[in-house]
């Protein structure tokens, strides 16, 4: 089953499918180590790890495992980042939220944004129960992230990575449909 990749719009923001040109961007974001220190994956020296990330993400929409978008600001296009849903499971009706944006675009509330707009399409049209989100314990903007958008903290994995070869634990939120609270703005499929 595949699941297909839908553009989303919001008031200042434009989640797509991603394209090749969008490679040099994504080895730009990912090879930054000040963006990669909360990840549970080294950043990128290679610029062909863009061309992995952009075959995976065709393969988990084929598959139908999941589905990540490319951000773009709408005032002048913009790359801010990605935005996504992976671990999709139709029986179970859940799937897991993921997002990375590039520094120059932190604390415009622009992942706050995009998130919203992957959750709305999460429960209205893919019609999920449930969403979950893990987090580094010592990534407090990223928590404030998901808190923002309805995630409860519901746990801590202790000790679940290792993060430039320090352990560290992550935080485990979830956001069910019958918490979900779309709020005011469009973040309608196009």
């Amino acid at each position: 089953m595949t699941l297909a990749t839908p553009t989303l719009h919001t008031a200042r923001l434009r989640l797509r499918p991603f394209t090749g040109a969008d490679a040099d961007p994504l080895f730009a974001l990912h090879s930054s180590t000040h963006v990669m220190r909360y990840w549970d994956s080294p950043p990128w020296t290679e610029p062909a790890r863009a061309g992995v990330f952009l075959a995976r993400c065709r393969t988990i929409a084929e598959e139908g495992t999941g589905a990540r978008l490319a951000i773009d600001r709408a005032a002048d296009g913009a790359f801010v980042g990605w935005c996504g849903l992976t671990a999709f499971d139709a029986d179970h009706r859940s799937a897991s939220l993921g997002y990375c944006l590039d520094p120059a675009m932190w604390g415009h509330g622009y992942a706050t944004e995009a998130a919203h707009a992957v959750l709305r399409w999460a429960f209205d049209t893919l019609d999920l129960n449930r969403v979950q989100a893990e987090a580094d314990t010592r990534n407090d903007a990223s928590a404030r992230v998901l808190e923002k958008v309805g995630f409860v903290r519901e746990g801590t994995l202790r000790e679940d990575c290792v993060v430039n070869g320090e352990v560290s634990d992550s935080w485990v939120f979830g956001l069910i449909r019958r918490d979900w609270r779309p709020s005011a703005g469009p973040a309608a499929a196009g």
